[in-house]
């Protein structure tokens, strides 16, 4: 594997791979980013990346995606936060963690998965509403949960496991 060697403030030297680094959401969606800190375990990105890998963005109140909000100190380097020439910085891996968000990587081939965050997941919970879906019927029709709006609706599932 070639790596490329950047040298920041303090004497740091980081090393990543020249490719780079995929990661894949919840939703599907794929993001390729260039720019990361080379970590054995956790993924770093910059601040100025962070919306289009998970779509948080770093405010003065901390990491924010809708009204999830995580505080991040920034007046040093923390598990979470670290600046480097100038350069901002946010671990992605430990607001995972702070939020409990499932995350699978694979090392070897630099990519990342996010899985769904419990705390939006949940809202249909505490409200009371079933996400919207599509499945096929018995004869191949697509139906969604919203084509029945209004009516009353029981849902039953199966599983052969």
């Amino acid at each position: 594997m070639k790596l490329r060697t950047l040298a920041l403030a303090a004497g740091l030297v980081i090393s990543s791979p020249v490719w780079a680094t995929t990661v894949v959401t919840e939703t599907g969606a794929v993001t390729s980013l260039k720019n990361r800190l080379s970590d054995p375990v956790d993924l770093w990105v910059t601040t100025h990346d962070l919306p289009s890998v998970n779509g948080f963005e770093l405010k003065p109140e901390g990491a924010c995606l809708d009204e999830i909000c995580v505080p991040v100190q920034r007046e040093t380097d923390t598990a979470i936060y670290i600046e480097r020439s100038g350069v901002e910085w946010l671990n992605v891996s430990e607001l995972a963690r702070r939020i409990q968000q499932p995350v699978v990587t694979d090392y070897d081939q630099d990519v990342w998965s996010f899985g769904a965050i419990p705390a939006q997941r949940s809202a249909f919970v505490r409200d009371g509403r079933a996400p919207d879906f599509t499945l096929q019927d018995v004869d191949g029709e697509q139906l969604s949960l919203s084509d029945f709006k209004g009516k009353k609706i029981m849902l039953l599932s199966w599983a052969s496991w």
